[in-house]
């Protein structure tokens, strides 16, 4: 009875996700390069003007690391027409919020507005993109926010530096064994003309994806895109060229050190595939089968049942050109980190040998509709998916597709991906232990 429900709610969600989920939208290019998309939603009378800068930590020289996320704070510095200071507050006096956010693959602007204020939100970005003020004096307010920023996130936060340590060793090649927020001292050792330099060089409109979505008429926003956008001049082409990692081939070892914990972790990282294969999204549905939520194999058996750890998941870390997937393990009481590992890497081979049960199987389905649902239930979360599928996936319909691709995985390939990527002559285990102050 139990498994006739199941099957039957998957079944309903699958058809109202089909028929209720499939987002409408134009894109074309402007002569100077500049991708548009335009999604009209007239459910509520707002808008979303955003842009998406295929630029991100990756791109940065290797002794200039943070440049894009400092690009993040610095862009809101003023421009030729927006005063020092008052961007914040032209968007909030208008009834609107705006915000933006830098990985080591993109930078994402955004304002959402009352549709009335379609015009500002279009003017406020193409100014950001055409006429930036950049000056010494705004270098050095913003290097102290970062530096601010850096301490509140990363240096003074428990467990915020697992993810560097895994990918500083996992990588030995790739630009993507650094971080989004950089060092420091290469920022303080920047100079004005290099912060030019990068913004000539990546903030441009052929490297960039304007994305207008809401209460939107296309006729009167395709004529305000193009008198606002485009004029801006096209720049040089942006070529990307990173070198390519060499396979893992034996276990690595490495420790890292927080001085914000007691309780140390113990975290099994493996080099997995870019997140646009299809090998990564069957990695996304075996995260979810580990760990998500308190009925996962990892929690159930590790934190329930043994009582061996605090806490226990894995994540996978997929990202444009390479991915990261963490099996990880907070030990409690006694427990040895080598005797997370070991419980772990048990359910592992299980997964390697064994297809999951047909149960877990539609239980993964349904958490992945549902994702899939609440992605695109508010137009600031289908602005952001248009943008990143058509700038990191060079597909911008996947916003209505990707779930087909989820749908189509076979528990007979959880099995051989799982064979495939998680074994130990694959990985990097790291121990990441408590620091005194």
């Amino acid at each position: 009875m139990k498994k006739s429900i199941l099957t039957l709610a998957f079944a309903v969600l699958i058809a109202l996700s089909a028929n209720a989920q499939k987002v409408e939208f134009e894109e074309y290019d402007l002569d100077n390069g500049m991708h548009v998309i335009l999604h009209k939603d007239t459910s509520a009378p707002v808008v979303v003007t955003s842009v998406m800068y295929h630029v991100g930590a990756k791109d940065e020289q290797s002794d200039r690391t943070g440049m894009a996320h400092f690009f993040e704070h610095l862009l809101f510095e003023g421009t030729k027409n927006i005063k020092k200071g008052e961007w914040f507050k032209i968007v909030s006096s208008n009834g609107g919020r705006n915000n933006a956010n830098t990985t080591d693959d993109r930078t994402y602007y955004y304002e959402i507005f009352p549709s009335n204020k379609l015009e500002l939100g279009l003017w406020m970005e193409s100014e950001r993109l055409l006429h930036p003020i950049i000056k010494q004096e705004g270098v050095d307010t913003q290097n102290e926010v970062v530096k601010e920023e850096k301490r509140l996130r990363v240096d003074n936060q428990p467990y915020s530096r697992f993810l560097e340590y895994v990918k500083e060793n996992i990588f030995k090649k790739h630009p993507y064994k650094g971080t989004t927020i950089g060092k420091m001292e290469h920022l303080d050792a920047a100079t004005l003309d290099e912060f030019l330099a990068f913004n000539k060089k990546f903030y441009v409109p052929n490297n960039a994806t304007l994305v207008v979505a809401g209460d939107i008429d296309f006729t009167t926003t395709k004529k305000m895109v193009e008198d606002y956008f485009g004029p801006i001049p096209r720049g040089a082409e942006v070529t990307k060229n990173f070198p390519k990692e060499d396979p893992i081939a034996e276990p690595m070892t490495a420790k890292g050190y927080d001085p914000n914990i007691q309780i140390p972790a113990i975290m099994a990282a493996y080099r997995t595939p870019s997140m646009k294969t299809r090998d990564s999204r069957v990695l996304d549905m075996i995260s979810s089968y580990l760990s998500s939520g308190r009925s996962s194999v990892l929690y159930k058996k590790l934190v329930d049942d043994k009582k061996m750890a605090l806490q226990a998941g894995a994540i996978n870390a997929s990202q444009e050109d390479y991915g990261t997937y963490i099996l990880y393990g907070l030990p409690q009481g006694e427990t040895k980190l080598a005797d997370i590992i070991k419980e772990i890497d048990e359910e592992i081979v299980k997964m390697q040998t064994d297809l999951i049960s047909e149960r877990d199987y539609q239980k993964l389905q349904n958490q992945f509709e549902n994702n899939f649902v609440n992605s695109n239930s508010s137009v600031e979360g289908i602005a952001n998916s248009l943008a990143r599928y058509n700038v990191l996936y060079g597909d911008t319909n996947l916003i209505n597709t990707e779930i087909d691709i989820f749908r189509s995985i076979t528990r007979e390939e959880i099995r051989d991906v799982a064979k495939k990527y998680l074994n130990p002559n694959q990985r990097l285990t790291l121990e990441y232990l408590p620091k005194e102050k």
